[in-house]
């Protein structure tokens, strides 16, 4: 495709097709299982093979409307949340596009993360099973550049990099673009919010001016949609939306809980919830180590994720959960970005995400390919006035939820005992020898103790059990006391909530222990509150609940923090960059 002019009349006509589905239209389509269903693209046989084997039987709303369209090598914008299988659905078509021996990479694909690049690649080589000679490549920073350089120039077909990356191998010319014809943004408003659109820019203005350019974001804001307009020529635009569908497939629930009980109430929504998968979203590197080592104290098995864990031992990491040989991952955003697992079931949020973009892209981690997943937000008191921000970003309220006590712990104990009974009741042993051996060494037993079958069963049953106590009698009164606790808390959210309806309460009064600083990034460098409040807790030390009131203008923000704030946490301050441009942090007048 040529490239679209960015200085021709705006007033001329663009063609667009616009795709805009229900929920119901959604789960429809999901539910329908017709043998055939990818038949109608006539891709080739040995595509059509591997879809089948993949088990895929008919594709999502997001395939069924942007599959054809790449096929006639139009450009395309799709807004889709994720997990509604966009990857399959620029992959595919790509596939089937690709020339044979061209020797030069023809398709790049931008991820804003390592994790996603890995991720996208590993489709593609999925995809291409029945293509044996075909060869994808994901190059990110952290691992070997000289590997990547010596892999390009044997010859690959498809290069997915996170844009750092891909701009090293660019000005090195040890990627060469020449022949590109096609070029995938993929999560583009993650890489607004990472800071890469610069660099995005950058790499567009340095291909080819024939290929054809494939957007896919989960949000739009004003800077994607300039993006596609400069760079994109006459695009298909198909907007999925499946925020009711989300609702449907997750459960989210939030309980409010005091920062110093969250890992003790985090063990016991462990035991009341726990799915076969859990990622714990922590907003800290340091805040994933000490929870994982808790858990690990619990006797649960858990693995971290985050950005110190070396690269081959995090691939290691994410294939063990997806295998199933570990069960709870402590990860923090940006490790767990573009992560896809299906056997998620359950993601706790032991953190507040301060970004609604965050808290959704965390969610969608679980009900994953049309399967259930729950969801659970932790919120310490000062962070209450935040979950209406996540409810509006979702579409629908985030339930209450009470921290489960000894009883509903009990319970759950005794019947997943009880699934793990009938479940060895019904399923035979593999082996018929082995089966003998167990059949005789009850008989033995039996015999040396002259004992009932049904004593004999609830000593099998203590054997399973283990040394572990079996019923839970911890003490409950700091659950009583949180719940109390919260019900004031209610009654002065909602007093205060009157008063500002009255107009008594002052908006613009800075708290007592606070002091206000300006920060030199404002709405011209896209930032939002979220950004801010990552930053400064993440890079100075600061806890997120100690920042108060944030304030964004067009070329500035005001920030309240702490009074009496070190000296050295200042200068660290002054050096923390958002959006790629560093605060410049000073005392507002």
């Amino acid at each position: 495709m040529t490239n679209k002019n960015p200085h021709e009349d705006s007033s001329c006509p663009v063609e667009q097709d616009v795709l805009e589905e229900s929920s119901e239209e959604i789960l429809e389509e999901i539910e329908q299982n017709s043998e055939n269903g990818f038949s109608e693209f006539n891709f080739s046989e040995e595509l059509i093979q591997t879809i089948s084997d993949k088990g895929y039987s008919s594709p999502t709303p997001i395939q069924k409307a942007a599959i054809p369209e790449l096929l006639l090598g139009r450009d395309l914008v799709g807004q889709a949340q994720t997990g509604t299988g966009k990857t399959a659905a620029f992959a595919l078509p790509i596939l089937e596009r690709l020339k044979k021996n061209v020797g030069h990479p023809q398709v790049l694909v931008l991820a804003p993360t390592r994790e996603l690049a890995m991720q996208v690649a590993e489709s593609f080589r999925t995809y291409s099973a029945g293509h044996p000679h075909f060869k994808v490549l994901a190059i990110y920073g952290g691992s070997d550049f000289r590997n990547q350089i010596n892999t390009l120039r044997r010859g690959v077909d498809v290069v997915v990099g996170t844009p750092g990356r891909v701009m090293d191998h660019m000005r090195q010319k040890t990627l060469n673009t020449s022949h590109l014809s096609c070029l995938v943004l993929d999560e583009a408003d993650e890489m607004l919010r990472m800071g890469f659109i610069d660099d995005v820019e950058w790499i567009l203005e340095q291909l080819p001016e024939e290929r054809q350019l494939v957007l896919f974001s989960a949000t739009m804001p004003s800077e994607i949609r300039r993006l596609s307009k400069k760079y994109l020529n006459s695009p298909a635009e198909i907007t999925i939306k499946a925020t009711e569908l989300k609702e449907r497939l997750i459960r989210q629930r939030y309980i409010s809980v005091q920062n110093v009980y969250k890992v003790n109430a985090l063990q016991r929504v462990l035991e009341a919830v726990s799915e076969e998968g859990v990622i714990i979203f922590a907003r800290t590197k340091a805040i994933t180590i000490v929870v994982a080592e808790k858990l690990e104290s619990y006797g649960y098995n858990v693995a971290v994720l985050n950005g110190d864990i070396p690269q081959n031992q995090r691939e290691r990491t994410v294939e063990r959960l997806r295998q199933g040989s570990i069960n709870i991952l402590v990860a923090t955003d940006v490790a767990a970005r573009g992560l896809d697992v299906d056997r998620i079931g359950l993601v706790i949020n032991y953190d507040m995400p301060f970004d609604r973009e965050a808290y959704v892209h965390r969610i969608g981690r679980t009900g994953r390919a049309g399967r259930n997943g729950e969801a659970i937000l932790f919120v310490n008191p000062r962070e209450r006035s935040f979950l209406s921000n996540l409810e509006r970003a979702v579409g629908q309220p985030i339930e209450k939820m009470d921290i489960p006590d000894n009883d509903l712990i009990n319970n759950n104990r005794i019947k997943k005992l009880q699934a793990k009974l009938i479940k060895a009741a019904s399923t035979e042993r593999d082996n018929p020898e082995e089966a003998n051996i167990l059949e005789e060494l009850i008989k033995n037993v039996e015999k040396e103790l002259d004992i009932d079958p049904k004593d004999l069963t609830l000593a099998a049953l203590n054997l399973a059990v283990g040394f572990n106590a079996l019923l839970e009698k911890g003490n409950e009164d700091w659950i009583r006391q949180s719940a109390q606790r919260n019900t004031r808390n209610d009654r002065r959210d909602n007093n205060k909530f009157k008063q500002r309806r009255r107009g008594d309460f002052d908006n613009n009064r800075l708290e007592d222990e606070m002091d206000r600083f300006r920060v030199e990034v404002g709405h011209r460098d896209r930032v939002k509150p979220g950004n801010l409040v990552g930053a400064i807790a993440n890079e100075a030390g600061l806890k997120g609940r100690s920042i108060g009131r944030i304030r964004i203008f067009e070329n500035y923000s005001l920030v309240d923090l702490p009074k009496q704030m070190p000296d050295k946490v200042f200068q660290a301050l002054k050096k923390v960059k958002v959006m790629n441009r560093e605060l410049q942090i000073n005392r507002a007048d």
